[in-house]
């Protein structure tokens, strides 16, 4: 900014006058880069506002679409699955639904668990150190070869088989148990199973002076374990046995898939357990309140951005105003898609092909959603197993209107566009203001040099006339005096 002194020579007062000239020159352009500034700001966020509700819905509709009908019993129904699951006590049998299941119950009773193998070795000094050569370690027909080198000690031999990726692959762990009497190798197995136990062999390549052989560390697969022999710990590995309705069975492991169509469950304890397979009429109405409440939050979100509100002023007049993107149409266009899915039938639900079928309709005063309880009720009761079809899979609505929505909310989708060019013109106008900025101080400049300049003229010329006029007052007198 310039500087002046004020009332110094024409006595006008510079200061406001280039103020007012400047504001002048300032105001028209100033006023469209800040009105333009604050609607793209404005549209700006409302559009992250728009993507963060798309991007909540559609991570809904992905939690909420699931095609598979497994479901355990410790958690909640919170998919479509038209069937759920029970176990009358989780502490002998808990269960999860697979594929094809039809509703029914089994009575499980459970004699034995499956075990595991663990084996091991016969006393060993602490002191011990091995010669060269190799162990093999076999289970289930399957031999794995450990290298053992000169000087290892029972750790070392213990480090070989826990850093063996094929051990570690087959769920073959090794550990030291030491007590008054030595030490021991002891190996346990993740793999369960009547024929599964655990056998280790040798071969000594050479054995030096004090050095034990290899053979000291051999275990048996039908002995058990004594202070000179290796071999099982407690027992041999066995299969579950259980029964199911009285029926005798048998399994390698304690999870169980096969013995009853579309349930698997998981042996606990032995004792005596029911499982039920039932309609999911609570958890079906639970995820349809969910989608309805899902989509209700989207649609008041879009009502928010595009509302136009009128207000009263104490006079009495009435005046109206536009949210950010009332006359926006990729708004209007991502509403429309959304409810033309919903009035849209579906591929895959057989029996049920229209939401209102389910007693969800749409509210014509602001296009939300609301859901009849009791005509949801009664559909669910009669055709439940139409209604995961309904929702999900390829066809179904929840797959309809996620999609519906991509082209939208994808990585640089027409959301990412609109904000990429929201950014760009908040830059440009960013660059305008810097040139505004830059060009009226530049004005300023020259009208306060302009002005002092005119200043410093009338004082000089003040200056002369004053001059001029003491002259000629100086020659009056002198003249008057002479006469």
């Amino acid at each position: 900014m310039g500087t002046s002194v004020n009332g110094i020579g024409t006595g006008l007062d510079i200061d406001s006058i280039v103020s007012s000239l400047v504001t002048a020159q300032k105001t028209p352009k100033q006023s469209q880069i800040t009105e333009q500034k604050t609607a793209a700001t404005t549209k700006l966020s409302a559009i992250g506002s728009l993507s963060s509700a798309l991007d909540t819905f559609q991570t809904a509709l992905k939690n909420l679409n699931s095609t598979s009908t497994s479901t355990s019993t410790s958690t909640s129904n919170s998919n479509f699955a038209p069937l759920k699951v029970s176990s009358n006590d989780e502490k002998i049998a808990t269960a999860s639904l697979g594929a094809n299941a039809t509703a029914g119950t089994y009575e499980i009773k459970v004699t034995n668990l499956a075990t595991s193998s663990k084996v091991a070795t016969a006393y060993v000094a602490s002191s011990s150190t091995f010669g060269s050569g190799s162990l093999t370690i076999s289970q289930a027909g399957t031999s794995y070869n450990i290298d053992v080198a000169s000087g290892s000690s029972l750790s070392a031999v213990r480090d070989n088989i826990n850093n063996n990726s094929s051990l570690k692959s087959a769920g073959i762990t090794a550990n030291i148990i030491t007590d008054s009497s030595g030490q021991r190798l002891v190996l346990s197995s993740t793999k369960t199973g009547a024929g599964t136990d655990i056998g280790v062999t040798s071969t000594d390549a050479s054995t030096g002076d004090g050095q034990s052989s290899l053979s000291s560390l051999n275990i048996s697969t039908t002995l058990k374990a004594s202070s000179s022999q290796g071999g099982y710990v407690s027992a041999l590995a066995v299969d579950a046995s259980y029964t199911i309705d009285g029926l005798s069975m048998t399994s390698s492991t304690n999870k169980v898939s096969n013995a009853i169509t579309g349930v698997d469950f998981t042996l606990v304890k032995a004792d005596t357990a029911t499982i039920t397979v039932a309609p999911n009429k609570d958890g079906l109405t639970t995820s349809i309140n969910s989608f309805v409440s899902a989509y209700n939050a989207l649609v008041n979100t879009i009502t928010s951005l595009t509302s136009v509100s009128s207000t009263t002023d104490s006079d009495g007049n009435s005046t109206s105003s536009a949210a950010a993107l009332t006359s926006d149409s990729t708004t209007r266009e991502i509403l429309n898609k959304l409810r033309d899915q919903l009035v849209g039938s579906s591929t895959n639900g057989g029996a049920i092909s229209m939401l209102s079928q389910l007693g969800v309709t749409t509210n014509k005063d602001d296009g939300t959603l609301s859901v009849d309880s009791t005509k949801l009720s009664d559909a669910l009761t009669n055709n439940f197993s139409s209604v995961q079809g309904f929702f999900t899979g390829s066809g179904g609505l929840l797959t309809r209107m996620s999609s519906s929505l991509d082209n939208y909310t994808k990585t640089n989708g027409l959301l990412d566009q609109r904000t990429a060019s929201l950014n760009d013109t908040l830059s440009d106008l960013a660059d305008q203001q810097t040139k505004l900025d830059s060009r009226i101080a530049k004005y300023e400049t020259i009208m306060y040099n302009k002005y002092n300049s005119m200043n410093t003229l009338v004082n000089q010329l003040t200056a002369t006339r004053s001059s001029v006029l003491t002259t000629l007052n100086a020659l009056n007198n002198s003249s008057s005096d002479d006469s």
